[in-house]
């Protein structure tokens, strides 16, 4: 199972970016699905979180700028951001829980799967 992350650039203060990670191989279903970011010399922090039934969870620092959407049938998690600010100049991580097949056992298990990251950078 892999995530690839896409939608990073550079943007002026004020401007927006949207985000997109896609999840592919054999997938059993998706559970919770979040971005991540983290900025050089910082620790890596949650920016948004979404359930598989829909329901959020947003940084106190993006509450109001920031949203994430998901689509279950493409597999696939977003992150309008908006309003952006020089401070969340950062390198944004796609993260999901995934329930995937063990193969010849009949059985499934989770793994938690990360992205390869994908830079933003807000310019003043």
């Amino acid at each position: 199972v892999q995530l690839q992350a896409s939608g990073g650039g550079l943007v002026q203060a004020g401007g927006s970016l949207r985000l997109s990670c896609a999840a592919s191989g054999t997938i059993v279903s998706i559970d919770d699905m979040a971005w991540y970011r983290q900025a050089p010399g910082n620790q890596r922090e949650l920016v948004a979180s979404i359930t598989k039934d829909h329901s959020t969870r947003y940084a106190d620092s993006v509450k109001g700028r920031f949203t994430i959407s998901r689509d279950n049938a493409r597999k696939t998690v977003y992150l309008q951001m908006n309003s952006l600010k020089p401070e969340d100049t950062s390198h944004y991580y796609c993260n999901a829980i995934v329930r995937e097949p063990v193969l010849g056992t009949g059985y499934d298990r989770y793994l938690e799967v990360w992205g390869q990251g994908t830079l933003v950078t807000v310019s003043s």
